[in-house]
């Protein structure tokens, strides 16, 4: 694990051990959306992705890489 996911999540961990035990089960359900709508299911990513190579919403290779020293 790197330094700054540790920092983060050691803050993460503080803020819920400070939170009151009645308002826990609320804490976790607004976690699991957040994760949930941050991370979109694969297929439904593949599908995203298929409907704007469809549409003509693409980019070419090259530019992707622009600006990054690899």
């Amino acid at each position: 694990m790197d330094f700054e996911k540790s920092a983060c999540l050691e803050k993460i961990y503080r803020e819920v051990d400070i939170t009151p035990e009645e308002y826990l089960p609320a804490l976790l359900e607004i976690v699991k959306g957040f994760r949930i709508g941050v991370l979109k299911p694969a297929d439904e990513s593949f599908r995203q992705g298929m409907q704007d190579v469809m549409e003509n919403r693409t980019r070419p290779i090259s530019e992707l890489w622009e600006g990054i020293d690899a």
